[in-house]
């Protein structure tokens, strides 16, 4: 990304006009058009200014120049845990930086997760394979393939599978928890 395409969109990020900008930054709304159209190159008192006016700072500006957010993952890349119990696939690389952390579930026959305690947050789930037994507290709610769960995690909970089979589900935790 240039640098001019970027400061317009923390611009239009702040809700300003041109004028406006320029106004805080005392230059032209002539100056600015020309920066965000890359036509001329700020000095660096200059860019330090408008950074200023549009609530940032260079290091932040310059932080992900050149590095696009990753919006795709391949199964080569998800990160697996396996246990005696489960199989647990982290669906997005480093989703504990996010607000939700997507995780892909095996949970063999007869088996549980661990028992995750008390915390802020949310927590969904969607049952591909098998049935699951939702653990909230005291409450057990049944859940079978092709229905979901969304409770908010306040209550000690976990996962059950007391059945013979496999059960397979994606579980979805904000903020990021497994």
């Amino acid at each position: 990304m240039v640098i001019g395409e970027k400061i317009k969109d923390l611009r239009l990020a702040c809700d300003l006009t041109q004028e406006e900008l320029a106004d805080r930054c005392e230059l032209t709304k002539g100056y600015i058009s020309q920066l965000e159209n890359d036509l001329t190159s700020p000095s660096i008192a200059t860019l330090i200014d408008i950074l200023s006016a549009l609530g940032t700072d260079l290091k932040e500006f310059f932080s992900d120049m050149g590095s696009e957010e990753k919006i795709t993952f391949t199964k080569s890349e998800f990160i697996e845990k396996i246990t005696d119990d489960y199989v647990l696939n982290w669906l997005a690389p480093n989703a504990h930086k996010n607000a939700m952390e997507p995780v892909h579930m095996l949970l063999k026959a007869n088996a549980s997760t661990e028992e995750d305690v008390p915390h802020e947050g949310e927590e969904f789930g969607y049952v591909i394979k098998g049935e699951i037994i939702l653990v909230l507290g005291k409450k057990r709610v049944k859940v079978r393939k092709g229905e979901s769960f969304y409770f908010s995690a306040q209550k000690v909970h976990k996962i059950v599978n007391n059945t013979n089979k496999d059960a397979e589900f994606i579980w979805v935790s904000s903020p990021p928890a497994f």
